[in-house]
């Protein structure tokens, strides 16, 4: 296999693909450089959970038209031949043939084939039985959706159902990686009840501004939750928002070194994360 991967500014400089979300477009990347020389990936679960990429992200792609998903595990870059040309004596076979059989090429770009199978006159070895399935187990749209879900997502987190509101709440925490964590509805709801006495909106939007200005504390997407908790821990072990105006002076008429002296617990308790 080649060391040396390409990308087409035909396939990657295109509004269609730039719209994608930058969690998106990295696992493309990712996964075009750790390709075959026929376009195959061998691990795609591997790759997403190495740069902490979500199942979302892998069905936006699948959506769009960029990957194939197969039963057995493995995916197919759609426009592989379009991002790469290798030559004849340096290209080696992809070890997925019945993949691969699976397909059709049109100016450089795969596509499941009609059935999305191979016929009884594809196989590669006659001694093979040669089983002709019925239509009714052929459902293209059937078969894309179930391999999505119960082959490359297997393990991953999970997407919203369809035809439902998504589950986010707009609120944005910086990450380490230089994406943001977009903090889930039902996350939140899940915090109002384990932690009553905090406001949880205000919280994260203090989190939020708080990463910001300290880039260097971001969390990675797989620390974030366990940095979420243990902030609001600890303002509802300080009483939350029924701790009275400590911060404004009636502690000693000292309101600000008091604030000063909460802006370092904090610097201590979440940097570690």
């Amino acid at each position: 296999m080649a060391n040396k991967r390409m990308f087409s500014l035909d396939v990657i400089n295109t509004d269609l693909f730039l719209d994608m979300p930058t969690s998106t477009q990295n696992l493309y990347f990712h996964l075009g450089l750790r390709a075959d020389d026929d376009g195959f990936v061998a691990s795609p679960r591997q790759v997403m959970k190495l740069i902490n990429c979500t199942a979302d992200d892998m069905r936006i792609l699948v959506s769009k038209g960029y990957v194939i998903p197969f039963e057995t595990g493995v995916i197919v870059i759609c426009h592989w031949k379009q991002n790469n040309y290798i030559r004849s004596d340096r290209y080696h076979q992809t070890k997925y043939i019945t993949e691969k059989q699976q397909l059709q090429e049109s100016n450089g770009i795969y596509s499941l084939s009609d059935f999305g199978i191979p016929d009884g006159n594809q196989l590669v070895d006659n001694r093979d039985t040669q089983v002709r399935l019925g239509k009714d187990s052929l459902d293209k749209n059937r078969l894309d959706n179930n391999i999505t879900s119960n082959v490359i997502l297997s393990g991953a987190e999970t997407a919203p159902a369809p035809n439902t509101a998504p589950d986010v709440s707009g609120i944005l925490l910086s990450l380490v990686d230089k994406t943001d964590y977009d903090v889930p509805l039902s996350k939140i709801e899940e915090w109002k009840e384990a932690y009553p006495a905090v406001d949880i909106e205000p919280e994260l939007k203090k989190m939020s501004a708080w990463l910001n200005a300290n880039p260097s504390r971001k969390k990675t997407r797989r620390g974030i939750n366990r940095f979420i908790n243990t902030w609001l821990s600890r303002e509802q072990d300080k009483g939350g928002r029924y701790r009275g105006n400590n911060y404004n002076g009636q502690n000693g008429g000292n309101g600000t070194s008091e604030a000063a002296r909460h802006e370092a617990e904090q610097r201590a308790a979440y940097g570690k994360y």
